[in-house]
């Protein structure tokens, strides 16, 4: 078991939010609470710090005592924020989450560190949830720095890592990328 202390939770929040008119999806509230507070504070017990992928108003998230990370190559998607999350990590493991998650169930890390030590993604009823995963930050920097210029997906990335994929039957983390997401979830834009 990876104690607490050596995992970072790396919260990808840096997209454009365009599909709900541009809004910062980590400020979407639900029950009263921010989407990045409420990630931030389902992982607190497991991790040691909180790193935000994010490449706008980095002040509001470090008010919160997050460590903002913009950014290093504009431009790249989740690979871009995946990228500035492993170069600011300071610890061996990283778990990562889209900020835009509507479920998150209680035991994701024990199900993640029971891969057998070289990280894992997930796979839900939805399909592949690539940036819920558990990262050894070590072997990510590097295929980071030896990935294809031209192909800025994920999977392809943790194919080269090859990192398993765990599927968990009857579990749906869901996303909050439309008014109807929103909706359903009982979410309001910031």
């Amino acid at each position: 078991m990876i104690a607490p202390r050596d995992i970072a939770l790396g919260i990808l929040a840096g997209g454009r939010g365009t599909r709900l008119g541009g809004c910062d999806k980590a400020w979407i509230v639900r029950g009263g609470v921010p989407q990045v507070q409420r990630l931030a504070q389902r992982f607190e017990r497991d991790v040691s710090q909180v790193l935000v992928s994010a490449n706008r108003d980095l002040a509001r998230f470090e008010s919160l005592g997050y460590i903002a990370v913009p950014d290093r190559t504009p431009d790249l998607g989740p690979i871009g924020g995946l990228d500035a999350l492993a170069a600011a990590c300071t610890t061996p493991w990283m778990l990562t989450v889209p900020v835009d998650l509507v479920f998150v169930n209680d035991c994701l890390v024990a199900t993640l560190e029971s891969a057998g030590g070289q990280g894992a993604s997930i796979e839900d009823d939805d399909g592949v949830q690539p940036l819920v995963a558990l990262w050894n930050v070590e072997a990510l920097r590097k295929a980071l720095a030896s990935r294809d210029a031209d192909d800025l997906a994920i999977q392809s990335l943790q194919h080269t890592m090859s990192m398993p994929r765990i599927r968990l039957q009857g579990v749906r983390f869901g996303n909050l990328n439309t008014p109807d997401d929103l909706a359903a979830a009982g979410a309001t834009l910031p």
